[in-house]
């Protein structure tokens, strides 16, 4: 799991930050990509990475600004002459489906796939055999989401010594006894629970789009592994940062810290911030949150 920030800027593209767009890898897990927002040249940005557009099965859009949705027609155009045939599900704000739908009329793009469209509301809007995906209310001009992605727990370790001190040799009967609740060895019954480890925690995502701060979010991104969370304006700007529906980056760094998360990853920096202040920002939120970084254009996140 592996999360690559395709663009980190607010409102308006700048030399070095493109608008917002984040890509969430789960090569391994499921073989796919989902994308957070899609921000206009989002598909540009795109061809500097190793991410393949066919591959992105699922699109999350966190609220309507164009800053977060202008670029979104266009990869879905280009996702067709990229070999892209599986089908792609878009979830978002109601009026997702009719600004995509008409897009694509009116500059005729015809696609060679699928759309489903998902117009989102809080509490669990996707689950299967891997993971959920909840969205909670944020507060911004319009209506505004932040998503959460839940692994679900992993079986223990086998536990192979305990196996062989009991006669069971390495096999084929390793991987059966791991994938069935109990299998026959030469007369003996194998329950499954008596061979394995403590079961594994799955691991938590939270994405947020535009909000002000919400010390009410704190229950929603609980133990995360990873946060990311706007942080528009600097500490110093906190009336700014309210009045235009946004956070500071002391104000992410409370939220991390109220809730207990893992690690804190800023992003969507005003561009009144150049490539100096960034150490100002990222050290005003490790001062109430010592594990913070700032995201930059093209930057990658491993989800440990």
């Amino acid at each position: 799991m592996n999360l690559y920030f395709l663009g980190t800027g607010a409102g308006v593209p700048s030399k070095k930050r493109n608008v917002t767009s984040i890509a969430l890898q789960m090569l391994q897990e499921r073989g796919s990509t989902w994308l957070f927002d899609c921000g206009e040249a989002t598909q540009h940005q795109i061809l500097h990475t190793n991410i393949r557009p066919r591959r992105i099965e699922k699109i999350f859009i966190t609220h309507l600004h164009g800053d977060h949705i202008f670029g979104l027609p266009g990869f879905l155009g280009s996702r067709s002459f990229q070999g892209g045939d599986s089908s792609l599900a878009i979830y978002g704000p109601k009026g997702i489906q009719a600004y995509v739908e008409t897009a694509l009329a009116i500059s005729g793009t015809n696609l060679t796939y699928g759309l489903e469209f998902y117009e989102v509301e809080e509490g669990i809007i996707y689950e299967d055999d891997y993971c959920t995906v909840s969205c909670h209310k944020l507060d911004h001009v319009i209506a505004s989401f932040g998503y959460c992605i839940q692994e679900h727990d992993k079986p223990g370790e086998l536990l192979v010594d305990k196996l062989k001190a009991q006669g069971v040799p390495p096999g084929p009967i390793y991987q059966q006894i791991k994938e069935q609740p109990a299998v026959t060895f030469e007369g003996k019954v194998l329950h499954r629970e008596e061979y394995l480890g403590e079961r594994k925690s799955g691991r938590k995502v939270c994405i947020l789009g535009d909000t002000r701060y919400m010390s009410e979010l704190k229950d929603f991104v609980k133990d995360a592994d990873v946060l990311v969370h706007e942080a528009t304006f600097s500490k110093n700007e906190t009336n700014l940062a309210y009045n235009y529906f946004h956070s500071t980056t002391q104000q992410a760094a409370q939220l991390a810290s109220d809730a207990n998360v893992k690690e804190l990853i800023l992003t969507h920096i005003s561009s009144r911030y150049q490539d100096d202040d960034l150490e100002g920002l990222v050290s005003e939120a490790r001062e109430q949150f010592p594990n913070t970084n700032i995201a930059t254009d093209l930057s990658q996140f491993p989800v440990s």
